[in-house]
C-alpha cells in the first residue's frame, strides 16, 4: 500500500523528539547553547518547543497519568548509564564536531574512538539523555 493511501501518514506528518527533563531553563539553555536548536516557544516553565537540524524538539518536565495516558507516567532518565535510546547526529568531521561541541560545553564520555567504518563520540544533555556524533569512512 502506498503510503498517504490511508490517510497516514499525510504528507505533513513531522515527528518531535520529546525528552522530560528535571530543569526547563537548564534543559534549554544546553539545547540552545550547545546544540544550537532554536527556541520556538515556551509554556509556563513546564515545557519548551525547539526546533533542531530539522525536527521538533520538546522538552517537557516530568508528570502523571492524564486522561489520554491514563497509566503512563513522565520522568526523566534515573541512571544515564542504563539507556533505551539515544539521539545520533550524523557529522561529516567527528574531531572537528566534537571540538566545537566542548568549546560550547557538552561533556563527552571520551575523545572520538576510530572504528573500521565509522569514528564516534557520546555526550549527554543535563538530564543524561545520550548523544551520539558519528563520521561515516
Amino acid at each position: 500500500m502506498e503510503a498517504g493511501a490511508t490517510g497516514f501518514p499525510d504528507p505533513g506528518v513531522e515527528i518531535t523528539q520529546l525528552f522530560v527533563v528535571r530543569d526547563l531553563d537548564a534543559s534549554v539553555r544546553f539545547y540552545t547553547g550547545v546544540l544550537g536548536a532554536e527556541l520556538v516557544r515556551a509554556y509556563g516553565g513546564t515545557s519548551a518547543v525547539l526546533r533542531f537540524a530539522g525536527t521538533w524538539v520538546l522538552l517537557v518536565t516530568g508528570g502523571g497519568p492524564t486522561a489520554d495516558k491514563p497509566t503512563v507516567t513522565f520522568e526523566a532518565p534515573g541512571d544515564p548509564d542504563r539507556v533505551s535510546r539515544e539521539i545520533t547526529l550524523r557529522v561529516a568531521d567527528c574531531t572537528a564536531t566534537y571540538e566545537a561541541l566542548r568549546a560550547r560545553r557538552a561533556e563527552f564520555l571520551t575523545p572520538p574512538v576510530e572504528y573500521e567504518r565509522e569514528v564516534r563520540a557520546f555526550f549527554r544533555d543535563p538530564d543524561g539523555h545520550l548523544f551520539e556524533i558519528s563520521e561515516a569512512r
